[in-house]
């Protein structure tokens, strides 16, 4: 059963196999993080959200969230929407699992500007400014990143390298990105393949 086939009602992070790498994989829809120590790669598609994927290189252990906004109220039911507690939820998680802060470091992808009406302050912007703030702020250093533009981009990290490979996507129709984002239930998998690859 393909990765677009499966879905979760309970908000559970997807897992399947990833053809393209011939490895375990687990999709990150917008508000979700996951911290892996096992070899499994972890995808996401951003537009105007913002991932950031944050390792531990000597313990071979690393994340990744999915934000849409960069800060808002934790009691509106989906506090993990906002950068300022999707970032704190995966930082911890990889103390709790032994990470030291010191040794942190990351790598942050996204915040295209996908919806072109908006040009006065995009979200995508603000995403990656909120995303480079708080790294910088908590000294965690960004050793590589591919924030702003204006497309849509496919990621995969793999914590136990630190490897990333991006894919930039076809500029995608506004009315469908918002959807995907605003509703989180980001499904760009029909997304023709188009564009570089980038490692990072």
């Amino acid at each position: 059963m393909s990765a677009a086939a499966l879905a979760f009602a309970d908000g559970s992070v997807l897992r399947y196999h990833d053809a393209r790498f011939q490895t375990p994989a687990a999709k990150l829809l917008p508000t979700q993080y996951l911290v892996v120590d096992d070899g499994t790669a972890l995808v996401t598609v951003l537009g105007s959200c913002v991932a950031a994927c944050i390792r531990d290189p000597l313990l071979k252990l690393g994340g990744m969230n999915h934000f849409l906004l960069p800060d808002g109220q934790a009691g509106d039911g989906a506090p993990s929407r906002y950068g300022s507690f999707a970032m704190e939820l995966l930082i911890n998680d990889l103390l709790k699992r032994g990470a030291s802060r010191a040794r942190l470091e990351a790598k942050v992808f996204g915040g295209a500007n996908v919806l072109k009406g908006f040009t006065s302050n995009p979200v995508g912007t603000r995403n990656a400014e909120f995303v480079r703030r708080y790294l910088e702020t908590e000294r965690i250093p960004v050793v590589a990143e591919d924030l702003c533009g204006i497309h849509p981009r496919k990621v995969w990290f793999f914590a136990a390298t630190g490897r990333v490979v991006v894919q930039r996507l076809p500029h995608a129709h506004d009315a469908e990105v918002a959807a995907a984002e605003s509703a989180a239930r980001a499904r760009l998998s029909r997304t023709p393949v188009s564009g570089g690859v980038e490692l990072f």
